[in-house]
Formats: structure tokens, sequence, C-alpha cells
């Protein structure tokens, strides 16, 4: 749950594009449909907890989780709940809104989640004590980097990759893209967009969402297996404007 982008697309939707480091015993080999709170969910199954890092509905709501919040943290178990599993509990809030205000984080280990919602993007982190929630512009470019495994440096020097990339690649499609996460910035088995520490982490998989209305498509390139899987949601894009959300939750 280590690496993500977010890159608009020119002519309207999105591409989120997440590289997930994590042990290799953990990476599944297939996409999973489930049908939950009047939705179809796609995601990837973690086959550790059993939830997911990434998933996407055909109500139009798409979340990606990374480990951390701001620095790297003490792993204290147990925990409440997992990351994995909160992220499908998150579709069964029938706004954005309504996850953030009124889920209960409380006993949860740190996390980066990522939300696109009708037109809406969010970023929430939480640190253990509160929900740092902040909406973000959906025309902009983000790059994250888990602070689990990314010290402040390399995420500073992979932001930099990122804006190095973009300079050349103005209006990247999701191939571009693609290729950016697969072989971009510096060939770093440690650092790198794709890594490989002894194998107990490394990158597994390359999980990618596009988003052209009225469609959601999701691809998994395991790259352990080296195999790719698609699947594809029709959906109704919701077009309601951004609600005013305050920046810290207690």
């Amino acid at each position: 749950m280590c690496t993500v982008t977010w890159i608009p697309q020119p002519r309207g939707g999105f591409v989120l594009t997440s590289n997930r480091d994590e042990a290799p015993e953990r990476s599944p080999q297939n996409l999973t449909r489930l049908q939950a709170a009047a939705q179809t969910l796609c995601f990837p199954r973690d086959e550790g907890a059993g939830g997911t890092w990434i998933a996407m509905s055909d109500a139009g709501r798409v979340v990606c989780v990374l480990n951390g919040a701001f620095e790297k943290h003490r792993h204290r178990p147990p925990y409440r709940r997992s990351r994995g599993l909160m992220v499908l509990d998150s579709f069964h809030f029938a706004k954005a809104e309504d996850f953030f205000a009124h889920y209960t984080f409380e006993g949860m280990e740190p996390f980066t989640l990522i939300m696109a919602d009708g037109g809406c993007l969010w970023e929430a982190r939480w640190d253990e004590q509160r929900l740092h929630l902040r909406t973000l512009d959906p025309a902009g470019r983000y790059l994250w980097s888990s602070v689990t495994l990314y010290d402040a440096h390399w995420r500073q020097r992979r932001q930099q990759w990122f804006r190095d990339w973009l300079a050349t690649h103005p209006e990247p499609g999701p191939e571009a893209i693609l290729h950016f996460h697969r072989h971009g910035g510096e060939p770093d088995p440690w650092n790198g967009l794709v890594m490989n520490r002894h194998d107990l982490v490394r990158t597994v998989s390359i999980t990618q969402v596009v988003c052209a209305p009225p469609r959601l498509a999701m691809t998994y390139h395991d790259l352990l297996r080296r195999t790719v899987k698609h699947d594809a949601l029709s959906l109704a894009p919701t077009l309601a404007p951004c609600p005013e959300l305050s920046t810290d939750h207690s």
C-alpha cells in the first residue's frame, strides 16, 4: 500500500494507480466482486486480513489506503479494525463526509486514505489521535508514498521523480502512467517505485483505476505471477459540489 498517484485526464475523469509493497504471501491472484450497501464493489482482496488497499464501486466511489500518517509509527497491535477492512466499511456510508464524520477510527493503526467520490477528492490521515482531513483539487496531480517504508528524504526524492516525469509527460494517459509506476524514478531496490527488500517486502502488484464516465475500469497487474486481471463497472457519475469540511476531526 505504498506508492499512489492521482492524475486527471484531459477529457474528464482520472487515473488512480497504486503500487503495493507488501509481503509476497499476502498478494491476491484475482479481483473480487462483492455486493454491499446496494452497490457492486470491485477490489483485490488481501490474502491476510481479508480487506483491500484499493476498491471501486458502481456508485462512483474509489478508495485507496496507504500505511502510516505523517511519520513512521511504532507498530502496537492488537488494533480494533484493519485498515483494509476499513476501506470496505467506507462503502456502507452513502456520503463520503458521513464516513469521515461518523466512522470509529479510534483503535486503528495510522493510515493515509485517498477517496474520490462525486467529483470530489479527499485525503484523510489518521495519526492515532485525530483525523486530519482535507479536500484536494481534483484537477491537481499528486503522488503519495507510505511513510512506514520511505523516510522524509526518500519521499521528497520520489516527489522529484514525479515532477520530472510530469515535465516531459504533460498529459499522460493510463499507459504512460503505468509505465512510470513500473520504470520511473531510479532503479533502487530499496526505495524505487518497484522495490524489493530481500523478498521480505517487495512491490507485488500495480493496480490502476481509470475513471472515464460512465465507466470505471480496474486493471490488476500481479508482478509475482506476471498476470493481468481486468474488471469494469458502469456508473452514473455524481456532479454535486464538494461539501465544506473542517480540516481536523477529533
